[in-house]
């Protein structure tokens, strides 16, 4: 039997297989870090360890990232902001007034504003809602009386102040203001119990008015027909007046023919009998000419014997 030692060969450490398991280990702690997604309408901002990379990341997908950073997206889409603020005005009366501001974020400088501002509603708290409330209050003191805030020249002068004054103030802080518009205003409640009133008055004087229009409108109408129904009898009167001159004219023509001429009887009778001759259902007449007074024609019935 011999003495000598058979040597095992070393058994080689799997290198391989350790930097495979060591990347797939990788891939699942920090695979979905390794890129960004981004939403529609979004800017996004990386911070890493405390620090603010300066570069945005627009929508869309990203990659590779630094799968150390910190995100923060912001809504860059357009957004509205109501807000309702009590205005003085030069009388001392507080005017309640509602607003809505029309904005959006500048993609361009959400990093900034993420540094010096914070995030949307910081914005809004620190920025946004006391810059407006000022700029209301100084635009009050411009107004004489509160009953003015209902002028439609005062509304536009004060939205165009307003929108200047925000645009001015938020465009270098990355907000942009696209508009302002006055939703309501309430005067102080006396104020409007007295403007409530003054219509009531306005409205009984213009009832009024159009109640005495109508009756004087009636009253022309009764007039017109009364003046019509006067000129209709006058005519009347006057047709039935030139009948009777035509009448009493033919009477007397008729009295002073027969006056004047005693065969006129005789000849209008031979007229009748010449025009009743004509008839086939005519009858016999018969005149009395030696009558000193003419005599009308005599009717014999067929049954006289």
């Amino acid at each position: 039997m011999s003495n000598v030692r058979q040597i095992q060969p070393q058994q080689q450490f799997p290198i391989k297989s350790i930097i495979f398991g060591a990347l797939v280990l990788l891939l699942l702690m920090f695979g979905s870090k390794l890129y960004k997604t981004v939403p529609v309408g979004h800017v996004a901002v990386a911070t890493i360890f405390g620090k603010i990379v300066e570069k945005s990341y627009s929508e869309g997908i990203h990659l590779p990232v630094n799968p150390l950073y910190a995100w923060h997206e912001f809504d860059v889409r357009e957004k509205s902001h109501k807000e309702q603020a009590q205005v003085p005005s030069q009388d001392q009366l507080q005017t309640s007034i509602d607003v809505s501001v029309q904005y959006r974020l500048n993609g361009a400088n959400v990093a900034t504003m993420l540094q010096t501002t914070g995030g949307m509603q910081q914005l809004l708290d620190v920025q946004l809602v006391p810059k407006l409330r000022s700029l209301l209050r100084e635009q009050g003191k411009t107004i004489k009386r509160a009953e003015d805030f209902f002028l439609e020249e005062t509304q536009d002068k004060l939205q165009t102040a307003l929108l200047s004054g925000l645009q001015e103030y938020l465009a270098p802080k990355g907000v942009i203001v696209s508009a302002v518009l006055i939703r309501d205003i309430t005067l102080p409640n006396f104020i409007t119990k007295a403007i409530e009133s003054k219509k009531e008055r306005e409205q009984e004087v213009e009832k009024q008015k159009a109640e005495l229009e109508r009756f004087r409108t009636e009253q022309q109408q009764l007039v017109a027909q009364a003046e019509a129904e006067r000129k209709a009898a006058e005519e009347q009167a006057k047709q039935k007046i030139i009948l009777a001159d035509a009448q009493a004219y033919e009477i007397e023509k008729i009295n002073k023919a027969v006056g004047s001429n005693p065969s006129y009887i005789k000849l209008q009778s031979l007229e009748a009998l010449k025009a009743i001759s004509k008839d086939p259902a005519s009858k016999v007449y018969f005149i009395d000419s030696n009558s000193p007074q003419p005599l009308p024609l005599m009717h014999l019935s067929d049954t006289q014997k």
